[in-house]
């Protein structure tokens, strides 16, 4: 006696497989055009995505790192004549150059500019990255978002990173064990004294010593 036969061989399955998953394909799509019916990307869902959708660059907001304060002035608006004068002197980062200098001749620039409900701290922050450029200005923008919200932080920043103590080391030195050249003159010794005094300010050296 023969067994019953529990179900009808297909002779296509694999033409039928192809068939259902079309069927699936097309059923996906209908779900997915329902969930954004307008066809933009991002409006809601599960979105695929392909290979290149990942690998894309897409443009992201960069955060300063500079916190700027609050304005109490609604017109506050910096002038091109400002922002070209502070672009006159800028600071490259060179080993040459002083950055107590550059702070100085900075804020000549800033103390030119007075406005009601405006402090100088505010006008100083949004002033000081124009005067940087190359590879400063990428430190600048490297730093940490909003970790310098007051102009002492910033300068401490700027300083450590471009008067590092071995320059401070170098430079006291040169104070200390100062000596008059040969055939040189009193007031042209004192006056390039001088000179090493104002190249570091912060020496940390007594009057008396220094006398």
């Amino acid at each position: 006696m023969q067994s019953p036969i529990l179900y009808e061989p297909n002779p296509e399955i694999e033409r039928t497989f192809c068939l259902i998953r079309t069927k699936q394909r097309i059923e996906e799509k209908r779900c997915e055009a329902r969930r954004n019916p307008t066809g933009i990307a991002g409006g809601g869902g599960d979105q695929r995505r392909t290979l290149r959708d990942f690998v894309t660059p897409e443009v992201q907001r960069i955060a300063s790192s500079i916190d700027h304060p609050t304005l109490d002035a609604n017109n506050f608006e910096l002038k091109l004549t400002l922002i070209l004068m502070v672009q006159q002197s800028q600071f490259e980062g060179t080993p040459l150059e002083d950055p107590n200098l550059h702070f100085s001749v900075f804020l000549e620039v800033c103390d030119t500019l007075k406005l009601n409900g405006v402090s100088t701290d505010a006008i100083r922050l949004h002033l000081f990255p124009f005067s940087l450029r190359d590879k400063v200005t990428v430190w600048l923008h490297c730093l940490p978002s909003g970790c310098i919200t007051t102009w002492d932080e910033l300068t401490k920043a700027f300083l450590v990173k471009f008067f590092p103590l071995s320059k401070i080391v170098s430079l006291r030195n040169q104070i200390t064990n100062f000596m008059q050249k040969d055939e040189e003159m009193l007031c042209e010794a004192w006056e390039r004294f001088k000179d090493l005094l104002c190249l570091c300010p912060h020496h940390g050296l007594q009057c008396w010593m220094i006398i």
